[in-house]
C-alpha cells in the first residue's frame, strides 16, 4: 500500500513527458508549416486617355460694364464657333457663368491705370474625341488673333485628361501581378533550397492612374501591386 503513491506518481511523470514530447513535434510541425516568404508582383500598363475636360478661359476689362458684359458674351460666341469648327458638337460645350469684378467695391488707388470692371468667362468642351481635343488645342492662338486673351496652363484653365476603362483591364492586370509575384517566390524557394507551396494570404493593392509625363497627360499609366504570402517547404 505504501508503494502506491510512489507507482502513481511515477504513471503520472511517464504521462507528462510523453505528452511533452508529443505537444514539442507538434510545435515543431507547426513551425515548419509556418515557413512563408511574402513577395510582391507588379503590374504596370501605358494607355491613351478616352476622356477630356478642357476649359477654354479668356479675361476682359473695361470701364463701363455693360460694355463688358456684351463683350463677353461676344467673346463666348466667337469661343464656342471656333470649337465646332474643330468639329466639337454643341452638346460637347458648356458656358459656365462668367466672373466679374469691381475693382472700386474694394480699396481703390485712384492713381492706377487699370480698368474698373475685369471679368473671366470659361467655355468648357467635355468629350470622349481625345484626339480632336489635342488637335484643336494647337490651333488655340487663331482665337487671340480675334482678341481673345485666353488664359495660359494655371491649374483651373489646363486640360484634364481621364481614363475610364480601368474595369475592362482590371482582371488581366491582376492575373499578371500575381504570376509576377510567383516568379519570385519561386526564384526564392530554389535560392534558399526549399519548395514552393500553397498561398497562404494574398491581397490586391489599389490601382493607381497617373500621366506618363507632363508633357503627355493624355497618355496615362495604370499600375496595381499584388501582396502573396507562400509557404515554404525542404
Amino acid at each position: 500500500m505504501q508503494q502506491q503513491p510512489w507507482l502513481a506518481a511515477a504513471i503520472v511523470s511517464a504521462g507528462l513527458v510523453g505528452a511533452a514530447v508529443i505537444l514539442g513535434h507538434a510545435v515543431l510541425d507547426f513551425r515548419a508549416m509556418e515557413r512563408v516568404v511574402q513577395v510582391k508582383g507588379l503590374s504596370e500598363r501605358e494607355v491613351a486617355a478616352d476622356t477630356v475636360i478642357w476649359p477654354v478661359k479668356f479675361s476682359d476689362a473695361d470701364n463701363d460694364l455693360s460694355k463688358l458684359v456684351a463683350s463677353i458674351e461676344r467673346k463666348n460666341e466667337q469661343v464656342q464657333a471656333f470649337l465646332k469648327l474643330q468639329g466639337f458638337s454643341q452638346n460637347e460645350i458648356s458656358v459656365a457663368p462668367p466672373q466679374i469684378v469691381d475693382r472700386q467695391a474694394g480699396y481703390y488707388d485712384p492713381n492706377t491705370r487699370q480698368m474698373r470692371y475685369s471679368a473671366t468667362s470659361t467655355v468648357t468642351v467635355y468629350s470622349s474625341n481625345v484626339d480632336l481635343a489635342h488637335q484643336a488645342m494647337t490651333r488655340l492662338l487663331e482665337l487671340s488673333k480675334s482678341g481673345i486673351a485666353i488664359a495660359g496652363q494655371d491649374y483651373d484653365s489646363k486640360a484634364e485628361f481621364i481614363f475610364n476603362g480601368l474595369n475592362e483591364i482590371k482582371p488581366d492586370m491582376i492575373e499578371e501581378a500575381t504570376r509576377n509575384a510567383r516568379e519570385v517566390a519561386s526564384k526564392f524557394a530554389t535560392d534558399s533550397d526549399s519548395q514552393l507551396g500553397k498561398i497562404k494570404t494574398a491581397s490586391q493593392g489599389q490601382f493607381s492612374i497617373s500621366d506618363r509625363d507632363s508633357n503627355t497627360p493624355y497618355i496615362k499609366k495604370v499600375r496595381v501591386v499584388a501582396t502573396v504570402d507562400y509557404y515554404l517547404s525542404d
